[in-house]
Order: structure tokens, then C-alpha cells, then sequence
């Protein structure tokens, strides 16, 4: 047998081990023919429906969560079509096990369930060589990057290279949501050690056995990989995501100017935020410029939302300075005023001139907060006295606790309603269950970044913009806001159900890729019909055809 005989043999088997190709029972009997695939498959063929009822019996048949994500990301890894027809067409169910709240408890437990390596590593060991090893990477058209460093996963904390699972989960996100292409998408974890004890101590932790680089090392590996990432991958797109504070901002501001870049904690939070603001106005009633927020938190969410905030007054004519009064901190020291010493610099336009208060209820009393936000990760902040406090204060008080995972959650949805007596607009970062309270059926909004981020990608991967603007987000907040119908608010909810997910970010992108035009940042000519166009570059889960 010659060698291209064998290789034609063989040719069938390879697709069988090739997600991406892989049909698996779905292949015809013409398929099979022409791919040398007899004898290898089971003799019926099903249908692509067949299937996912398949997939569906197994996952529900799970014991808990965990063992459904395990499953699901090794059907991922054998069957992408198939993974994301069964992720798309049951999004509200699927969704809490790809993502958080379960991607919080895989990436707590990463080194135990590491079953096939997903995604790429960096780590400080292949500075000087990052360009090279990128080439690696078996897929050259990749459009998009989402990069951690593992710092920050969630409210978990620094779960170091473990924290791989949140590129992973958010990339299937965008395919998901935005049919980005799932050779597009890229995961990539930057691996500079971990000061998390419990992982240096595990014998089977799968990162560095080193404390955490800073400064110089770090900065210098992060430059390399920007330049490596841009250069063989040209126009990619860079989504910053869980770094720490002390790097998250800083790198936000060395690079939006000169990169493709923007930091979903940051920019991602505070859109989904303001439009659940908006959203909320529209129950309450008021305007925009009368709202005083109290943030629960002052990180890259909480800063993130307050600068959205600001930069939605400031469009609609009032001055910086005006619009940041209406925002309020409270952190670990207390209330953030102007007279407390060494505060970082993300937090210094928000210090205000104020006696300083160091509880949170006497805040709220003292403030009388049109909403509080919680963007701390601190379980159980908004006690029973805090959401009586906001109740009195306020009609309708807008309480959001938008901490991930579920168990981060400043509060309960339960909670929110109940001890409001039925007059809280909530929402929170992760899901929770419809409430009903006497003859009221209260449906949660949650406000997560997968109603932003997605769309804004698929705006940028679709305009070629060279850049990520604040406008973008603004305009996917304003957007995602204007897609909220009656029946939503009137549930209570302030976001669209994730089952309209993919028509929010294709409206999404077409703001976004607008204002790459608009701007002058787009590489490529604009299309007669954007939104056509848009939907052209979309993802549909349909198998191949070989025969």
C-alpha cells in the first residue's frame, strides 16, 4: 500500500478525533462511504435532533453540576456542532453550567477534573519565545482572545492557571451568543505563578510552582504577548479578563490607545449595569441625572459601572464633575472621602467630601441611595436591615447584588423581594429562580456580561475596527436597554430572556460596528446592508457535508 493510500485510509479517522469536522452518528451513509468510515461508527444514522436528545437525557441524569459541565466540555472536545446546537437551543439551562456559576466551581477544582488541554498557556518561562510558541496554535485564523492571568477569577480570588476555565468559558460564550466561529476564538492563560497556598501545596496543581512575577518580569511578558499575539494573529482582538486590580486598570490604560484590547470586568460590567439602570428607570420612573448610586465595592466592576454611569449623563449634557456626584463608594476602609490616605488612583475621582461612615446601613440612611449596587463578592452584604432601609427610603428601590458566582451574591433574589415586600427591582450577576410573593411573580433580571461582551465582539470582528471605543459600550448599553419589552419589565425584569440572546447581540454589533465606521477605525469597506452582513459572519451549529 502506498503512503497516500494509507493516508486516504486513515483520513475518516481523523475527522472522527477532529471536533471541529466531527459528526459523529450524524455521519450519512454517502459520508461514510467517501470518508473510509464504515465499520468504524454504528450502522444507524441519526439525525442532528436524534443527537441532541441524546445529549440532553445525559446531562439531566447528572448528579450535580459539575459532572454536567465535565460532560458537556467533553462533548465540546469531540463534537463542537454538536455542543453548541444542544448550548444554543437551550440556552437558559445550559448557560449556569458552561458558565458561572459552574465554571466557578470547575476552575476551583481544575487540577483535579484536568482531563485534555484546552486553550494556550504562557508562562514566564517562554519569555523571548512567545511569538514562536504561538504558532502552535493549530488555528491561524483566530479573531478574537480572551487572556486571564488567573488573579482575579471571579469572586473566588487567584485560582492562578487554573483559572483557564474562564477563557474557555466565555470564548463558548461568544460562539454562543454572537456566532463567533469557534476556530475564531482563542483561550489563552498567562501564567506568572499564584500566591494562592492550597494550589502551591497540591501535587497536581497545573501552573507554575512560583509566587506571582510583578513589575518589571510581569510587564515585560505582557508587552511580549501583546506584540507576539498581534503579530501573528493580525486584528485580533483582546478581551482582558479576571486580572487583579493592581494590574487590571493600569493595563486597561497602557493599551486601549494602541491595541485591540478592552477589559470585560471594567467596560463589560459597567454596560450591562447602566442598561439594568436604565431598565429600572423605566419601572421606578425618574431620570438618569436623580438617581444617587451606592456601589458595595469599589473595584474593577464598581468603577467600571460608575464611569458608564458618568458617561451616560455627560451624553446627555451634564458635566463630569456633576454626573460622578451621584455615585457613592463603599469599600473595606468604609465610605471612600477625600481625606483618607493612599487611595488608589481608579478610586481618587470618586472620593468624596464627606464625614467618614464605616457601616454600610448607616450609609444607606445617611445617603438615602436611589440604588445600591454590590460589586464586592461579599456574600450576605445586603442584610435584611439594608433592603428595609432602601424600601422605606425609595418606592421602588433598585437593588442589585451582582457578584459571581451565586454564592458571592450580595443577596438572594428571595430575599430582595421578600424583605422589600414585593417593591425591589432586582438583578443579579448570576441566575436565580423566579420568586412568587403572594399573588406577584417576581422574574429576576440577571445582569451578566453576556449580554455585552458578544455583541460588542462581533461588532469589531465585523467592522475590522483597529480599536475599542467607550462609545461602543455605551452604545450596547443603550442598545441592550432599548430591547427590554413591556411583558420583561412588567415580570420585573430589566434584561431580555437569554433565550433572545442571539437577536441582542446582533443589534449589539450593529451599533458597535457603526461606530467603527463612523469613526474612521474600521479596515474593511462598509457593507449596502450591516445588518445582513452581520448576520452573514454568525455561526450555525450545521454539520459539513463530505458526500
Amino acid at each position: 500500500m502506498s503512503d497516500n493510500e494509507a493516508s486516504a485510509l486513515h483520513y475518516g479517522v481523523k475527522i472522527l478525533h477532529d471536533p471541529i469536522r466531527n459528526k459523529g452518528t450524524a455521519f450519512t451513509e454517502a459520508d461514510r462511504e467517501v470518508l473510509n468510515l464504515r465499520g468504524l461508527l454504528p450502522p444507524r444514522v441519526h439525525s442532528p435532533a436524534e443527537q441532541e436528545l441524546r445529549v440532553l437525557g445525559n446531562i439531566r441524569n447528572k448528579a450535580t453540576d459539575l459532572d454536567r459541565y465535565l460532560y458537556l466540555i467533553a462533548l465540546q472536545d469531540r463534537n463542537e456542532v454538536l455542543f453548541y446546537r444542544v448550548v444554543m437551543n437551550n440556552l437558559e439551562e445550559m448557560m449556569p453550567l458552561i458558565y458561572t456559576p459552574t465554571v466557578g466551581m470547575a476552575c476551583q477544582e481544575f487540577q483535579h477534573i484536568f482531563r485534555k488541554p484546552r486553550g494556550f498557556y504562557v508562562c514566564s518561562h517562554d519569555r523571548g519565545h512567545i511569538r514562536e510558541i504561538l504558532q502552535n496554535w493549530p488555528h491561524k485564523n483566530a479573531r478574537i482572545i480572551v487572556v486571564t492571568d488567573g488573579e482575579r477569577i471571579l469572586g473566588l480570588g487567584d485560582l492562578g492557571a487554573d483559572g483557564m476555565g474562564i477563557p474557555i468559558g466565555k470564548l463558548s460564550l461568544y460562539t454562543a451568543c454572537a456566532g463567533i466561529h469557534p476556530t475564531q476564538c482563542l483561550p489563552v492563560m498567562l501564567d506568572v505563578g499564584t500566591n494562592n497556598e492550597s494550589l502551591l501545596n497540591d501535587p497536581l496543581y497545573n501552573g507554575l510552582e512560583q509566587r506571582r512575577s510583578r513589575g518589571a518580569a510581569y510587564d515585560e511578558l505582557v508587552d511580549e504577548f501583546i506584540e507576539a499575539a498581534e503579530e501573528v494573529f493580525p486584528g485580533v482582538l483582546i478581551q482582558f479578563e479576571d486580572f487583579g486590580n493592581t494590574n487590571a486598570f493600569r493595563l486597561l490604560k497602557k493599551y486601549r490607545d494602541k491595541t485591540n484590547c478592552f477589559n470585560d470586568d471594567i467596560q463589560g460590567t459597567g454596560a450591562v449595569a447602566l442598561s439594568g439602570i436604565i431598565g429600572a428607570l423605566r419601572i421606578s420612573g425618574g431620570k438618569l441625572s436623580e438617581q444617587r448610586l451606592l456601589f458595595l465595592g469599589a473595584g474593577e466592576a464598581g468603577i467600571g459601572t460608575a464611569d458608564s454611569f458618568v458617561a451616560a449623563l455627560v451624553e446627555e449634557g451634564v458635566s463630569v464633575e456633576q454626573a460622578r456626584k451621584c455615585c457613592w463608594f463603599f469599600d473595606t476602609q468604609g465610605l471612600l472621602v477625600a481625606d483618607r490616605k493612599n487611595i488608589a488612583p481608579h478610586k481618587q475621582p470618586y472620593a468624596r467630601k464627606q464625614p467618614p461612615i464605616d457601616n454600610f446601613l448607616e450609609a444607606v440612611n445617611i445617603l438615602k441611595p436611589t440604588a445600591i449596587l454590590g460589586l464586592s463578592g461579599q456574600p450576605g452584604s445586603f442584610p435584611k436591615e439594608v433592603i428595609e432601609a432602601m424600601a422605606k427610603i425609595n418606592e421602588r428601590p433598585i437593588i442589585f447584588a451582582l457578584s459571581n458566582p451565586t454564592s458571592k451574591a450580595e443577596c438572594t433574589a428571595e430575599q430582595a423581594y421578600g424583605w422589600s415586600n414585593g417593591r425591589a427591582i432586582f438583578a443579579s450577576g448570576s441566575p436565580f429562580d423566579v420568586v412568587k410573593l403572594g399573588n406577584q411573580t417576581h422574574v429576576p433580571g440577571q445582569g451578566n456580561n453576556v449580554y455585552i461582551f458578544p455583541g460588542v465582539g462581533l461588532g469589531i470582528i465585523v467592522s475590522r475596527s483597529k480599536r475599542v471605543t467607550n462609545e461602543m459600550f455605551l452604545a450596547a448599553a443603550h442598545s441592550l436597554a432599548n430591547q427590554v419589552s413591556k411583558s420583561d419589565l412588567l415580570s420585573g425584569s430589566v434584561y431580555p430572556p437569554l433565550s433572545r440572546i442571539r437577536e441582542v447581540s446582533a443589534l449589539i454589533a450593529f451599533e458597535v460596528a457603526k461606530i467603527a465606521w463612523s469613526q474612521g477605525l474600521a479596515e474593511r469597506e462598509e457593507p449596502a446592508d450591516i445588518m445582513a452582513d452581520i448576520q452573514e459572519h454568525m455561526f450555525q451549529p450545521d454539520y459539513p457535508h463530505y458526500a
